[in-house]
């Protein structure tokens, strides 16, 4: 066990009865329903003290000189140290706490201290969402833009992600019904890949050393954030439709993400089935595969913004399908998704659920900037069934960028939502009481991948992840060009389906792999 971990309690199964900090990270509370009889005069002073927290119209108290986390600058010694240090923190095995790092308690008293165990595996599935940026070809002068640049089983290789420990067992497409104008296209080609899809992120599974650190089989999904502009589209829609069965289902979710997780065609070469469609069937495939051999399995679903939100949507109907299996979702930056009834549905269904977002990002107050869950306090009579008010969904791991030394502290929009400047800040986060992390492991130059959020005296250039001369390399002739794909990461359907690509001989050496 690493030093760091003896500074903690041991995980316990037994919850603990001591009273917690209101300011601290918690899950979101219980509908407490209202007295009986309330006068209309005592609703309406509530109402309005209740204003400013509905618009979260907050000043913050500037901090005191003698609080570090504010008022520590970065030295050259910082930099030094950051530079010629292990850009990893250690791996613990946590195979006898695994149901509590996976949120069987609702990371109950694991949040605030952050768990060093937890930290790390909070990381570990940032990271996998990150993935699903990287490998996007954003190219628009590319044929293939849209698509992923390389094939399952480079992904991780190329990425520099072997080291988690998981393989790639199927990609998976999504599409919209919305027609955008030729303009808003991304692509500036007329035949490019496909006219419909994009890809949408993957499912994964542990390798046989993970399985046996982590103490089960875990079968991973990671949703991709918004990059494409019909995606773009069905964000800004806000409509709130029923998902389930029957007219009497009230449990809603926005229209847009639902759109993008269910939309399908014939028409198309990628999505003859729905994403929805291709991520179940992988999910299935790969559990019955591992408890078929007597092996414990869980999913995890993960995802940044746009991704977030298809994770929920992925959580809900993966535990209707399998009421059995321990899920969890960990997004980052994730907007509202539901209503109450969604949210008390997921609850129902056992999914756990922690979102990690950061304090000064925009992305998570939506939809719902005002009509929210803080609703839940008022009176029956004043808000209705809330059937139409937007609901955040279990635990929250709230961050703030004015804890790190290594962040600017201004303004900056895009900086907010990155997924590296939420996995900078869960590697430096110990607790709300203390200092940003000194001994925080991960390299503070992934945050300008693609953002300016670094202090200049780091002399990191922002958006410094770039296709070196923007894709073109000289060929034999001593001309530019756009280089051809490898014909293995060119993306190519199978007709309708998507196949099952962990074979019998990986299956069975897998299986040898874990007798002990």
């Amino acid at each position: 066990m690493a030093t760091s971990s003896m500074l903690y309690n041991p995980l316990s199964i037994t919850q603990s009865t001591k009273k917690r900090s209101p300011c601290i990270a918690r899950a979101q509370k219980e509908v407490v329903p209202s007295p009986p009889h309330t006068s209309s005069s005592s609703q309406a002073t509530c109402l309005a003290e209740s204003l400013p927290n509905l618009l979260h119209l907050h000043v913050d108290v500037p901090p005191r000189a003698e609080d570090l986390r504010f008022s520590k600058r970065v030295t050259s010694r910082d930099i030094n140290e950051k530079y010629y240090a292990p850009a990893k923190s250690p791996k613990e095995v946590i195979s006898d706490k695994w149901r509590e790092i996976h949120g069987s308690s609702d990371w109950e008293n694991l949040l605030d201290p952050l768990h060093p165990w937890l930290r790390r595996e909070i990381i570990k599935y940032g990271e996998f969402a990150q993935a699903t940026y990287d490998a996007f070809d954003f190219d628009s002068f590319s044929e293939y833009c849209g698509s992923c640049r390389y094939n399952k089983h480079k992904l991780f290789g190329e990425l520099g992600l072997n080291q988690n420990g998981y393989k790639v067992a199927e990609y998976i497409y999504a599409m919209s019904h919305v027609e955008i104008p030729r303009w808003l296209e991304r692509s500036r080609l007329a035949d490019k890949w496909s006219k419909d899809s994009n890809w949408i992120g993957y499912v994964a599974y542990s390798d046989d050393e993970e399985t046996r650190r982590i103490g089960r089989r875990d079968i991973l999904v990671a949703w991709r954030g918004t990059v494409a502009p019909s995606e773009w589209y069905e964000d800004f829609q806000r409509k709130l439709e029923p998902i389930g069965h029957g007219n009497d289902h009230h449990a809603k979710v926005e229209h847009g993400f639902l759109s993008i997780y269910t939309s399908k065609s014939e028409s198309t070469r990628y999505n003859k089935s729905s994403a929805s469609e291709q991520v179940m069937s992988e999910i299935c495939k790969l559990v019955n595969l591992y408890r078929d051999r007597g092996e414990e399995v869980s999913l995890t679903i993960t995802g940044h913004s746009l991704g977030g939100a298809l994770a929920l949507l992925n959580a809900h109907e993966a535990s209707s399908t399998m009421p059995n299996l321990p899920i969890s979702v960990i997004s980052f930056g994730a907007p509202r998704v539901g209503n109450g009834a969604f949210r008390d549905e997921l609850r129902q269904k056992g999914v756990k659920t922690l979102r990690v977002v950061v304090k000064q990002d925009i992305v998570p107050k939506m939809p719902g900037l005002v009509f929210n869950e803080t609703l839940d306090r008022f009176d029956e009579h004043i808000t209705g069934a809330l059937e139409w008010v937007y609901t955040h969904v279990g635990a929250e791991l709230k961050l703030d960028v004015q804890s790190s030394p290594y962040l600017k502290h201004g303004f900056n929009f895009l900086g907010f939502h990155m997924v590296e400047t939420c996995l900078h800040l869960v590697d430096g986060f110990l607790s709300t009481r203390s200092n940003f992390r000194v001994d925080a492991k991960r390299d503070v130059a992934l945050v300008n991948k693609a953002c300016d959020m670094l202090v200049d005296e780091l002399r990191v250039p922002h958006s410094w992840n770039q296709l070196a001369n923007k894709g073109l390399v000289c060929n034999e002739y001593g001309r530019w060009v756009k280089p051809r794909r490898a014909p293995e990461d060119i993306p190519s359907p199978i007709g309708g389906g998507h196949k099952h690509n962990l074979t019998v001989e990986e299956a069975q050496e897998g299986h040898e792999g874990l007798v002990h």
